[in-house]
C-alpha cells in the first residue's frame, strides 16, 4: 500500500476573503489571527505534519506578504528532513496573464510544480478552516477502495444546507450525486441522505484527495474554475469518487460572524475545539514574550495570550491576543482583541498621543479589535443589531458587530454604539 510520504498537500490560500473584510484588508485570509496567537493558516499545516505529511505547497495571491512572512519563519525543516513548506505565488506566464480564477483555476495555473514534485497523490486543502483531522486515515481510505478521488465528509443540519456543497452516497460509499450550496427546497429535499432529522445531509468539507495523474487530466482538459461547482460533480460521472466520514469539530471561518463566534466559544470552559493536544498539537510562530501580568484584573472566560499587561479591568467572555495592552477601569464583554505585533516604547506611543490597546474608563462589548489598534479613554463601543452593514472612517460593523481595523486610532471619547 502506498504511504502518506506519497502526497503532495496543496493549501489553497489566495482568496480575496470578501466575507472577512476589514480583517482582510491588509492581510490574506489564511493569515487573519485566531485564538490569540495563531492564524488560520496553521491549522492545515499542522494537520499535514501531525498526519506525516511534510512536502506542501501553499498556494498564495492576496495581500500575501504577512502571510508569506508567517510562513517562512515558522515553517522549516531542517537539513536532514526531507519535508518541506513551499510557497507558490501567482504569477504571470507565456502560458497564462491572468490571476486566480477560483480554486480549481489557482490548482491549474501550478500543474508545472505539482507534477515536477513527482508525487502520486495531490491532497486539496483550504486555508480558512477550524478543525483536527488525520488525514492518513482518509489516505487509507481513498487507498483500499482503489478510489480515484475521496472527499472529506460531514453531517450536515437542516439550517445550514445552503452553505454546503452536499452529496449522496451509495452503501459502497461511492459518491453518486453532487450539488454545490442549493438553495431549491425540491433540490434539498432530493439530497436528504440520513435519517438524523438534525442533520439529514452529508456535505463535503472542500477537502479532496486525488490521485495526480487524475487531477492533471481534469483540469488539462477542462476550464473549470472550482472544485466544489465544477471539477467534483463532472468527475462523479467518469471517475470513482469515494466519501470519508469525519465527525469531529469542524468550522469553516468564512465570514465575520463565524469568526467572531468561533473565537468565543474557545474561551468558554466547555470549548468545542482543544489547540493543545500532546499528540497532535497546532503549532504557530515561536515568540520570545514574558507571561501575561494582570494588576487587579477581574477576568471570567477569557482566553488570554502571552506578553499581555491588563490592569484593574473587568472581562468577561473575551480572547485577548499577543501583547494586549487594557488599562485600569476597563469593561470588556464578548470582544475579540488581536493585541499588537510590537510594544510601544517607555517614552511614549510611536504613533500619535493614542498608546497602543485601550485606555482607562473604556467600555468594548460586541467588538472585534485588530491588531495594533489605540483606543482612547473613555471611549464607549457597543453591539448593533443583527444584520447591521456599516463602514466608516473609524470602524465598520458586519452583522451587527463593531470592527476597529488593524492600526486604526479611536480618539478619547468616541461613542460607537446604534
Amino acid at each position: 500500500m502506498p504511504h502518506v510520504d506519497d502526497i503532495l498537500a496543496v493549501i489553497l490560500g489566495g482568496g480575496v476573503g470578501k466575507r472577512l473584510y476589514p480583517l482582510t484588508k491588509q492581510r490574506a485570509k489564511p493569515a487573519v489571527p485566531i485564538a490569540g496567537k495563531y492564524r488560520l493558516i496553521d491549522i492545515p499545516l499542522s494537520n499535514c505534519i501531525n498526519s506525516g505529511i511534510h512536502r506542501i505547497a501553499v498556494l498564495t495571491q492576496f495581500n500575501s506578504v504577512s502571510l508569506h512572512r508567517h510562513i517562512t519563519g515558522t515553517y522549516r525543516f531542517d537539513s536532514f528532513h526531507p519535508g518541506w513548506v513551499q510557497i507558490l505565488a501567482a504569477e504571470q506566464t507565456h502560458v497564462s496573464t491572468e490571476w486566480y480564477q477560483g480554486t480549481a483555476d489557482a490548482v491549474r495555473k501550478q500543474l508545472r510544480e505539482i507534477e515536477h514534485s513527482r508525487m502520486p497523490y495531490v491532497l486539496i486543502l483550504a486555508g480558512d478552516h477550524l478543525y483536527r483531522m488525520d488525514y492518513a486515515q482518509m489516505a487509507r481510505l481513498h487507498w483500499e477502495t482503489q478510489a480515484d478521488i475521496t472527499v472529506a465528509v460531514q453531517p450536515v443540519p437542516r439550517e445550514e444546507a445552503s452553505r454546503f456543497g452536499l452529496l449522496k452516497r451509495a452503501p459502497d460509499g461511492r459518491i453518486t450525486d453532487f450539488v454545490e450550496k442549493p438553495k431549491d427546497p425540491q433540490i434539498l429535499e432530493r439530497f436528504v441522505s440520513r435519517a438524523d432529522p438534525q442533520a439529514p445531509y452529508l456535505g463535503s468539507m472542500g477537502i479532496y484527495l486525488f490521485n495526480a495523474q487524475t487531477l492533471i487530466d481534469l483540469l488539462e482538459e477542462t476550464d473549470y474554475r472550482d472544485f466544489g461547482g465544477e471539477v467534483i460533480p463532472q468527475a462523479i460521472r467518469t471517475h470513482k469518487v469515494v466519501g470519508f466520514d469525519f465527525d469531529g469539530y469542524w468550522r469553516d471561518i468564512g465570514t465575520i460572524r463565524s469568526f467572531y463566534e468561533t473565537n468565543l466559544s474557545l474561551a468558554s470552559q466547555d470549548a468545542p475545539f482543544d489547540f493543545y493536544d500532546p499528540r497532535r498539537p497546532i503549532y504557530t510562530h515561536a515568540r520570545f514574550l514574558p507571561g501575561a501580568v494582570l494588576h487587579g484584573a477581574n477576568l471570567q472566560d477569557v482566553l488570554l495570550a502571552d506578553g499581555c499587561r491588563i490592569g484593574r479591568a473587568e472581562i468577561t467572555e473575551a480572547v485577548i491576543g499577543l501583547r494586549s495592552i487594557i488599562s485600569d477601569d476597563v469593561t470588556i464583554r464578548r470582544c475579540i482583541m488581536m493585541g499588537a505585533d510590537y510594544y510601544d516604547p517607555p517614552d511614549g506611543p510611536i504613533e500619535g498621543p493614542i498608546p497602543l490597546g485601550i485606555g482607562s474608563h473604556s467600555y468594548i462589548e460586541g467588538a472585534i479589535i485588530d491588531k495594533n489598534a489605540r483606543i482612547g479613554q473613555n471611549v464607549i463601543i457597543r453591539p448593533f443589531p443583527r444584520g447591521t452593514e456599516r463602514d466608516t472612517r473609524l470602524y465598520s460593523v458586519r452583522d451587527g458587530i463593531v470592527v476597529i481595523p488593524k492600526g486604526r486610532h479611536i480618539p478619547n471619547g468616541t461613542h460607537i454604539e446604534p
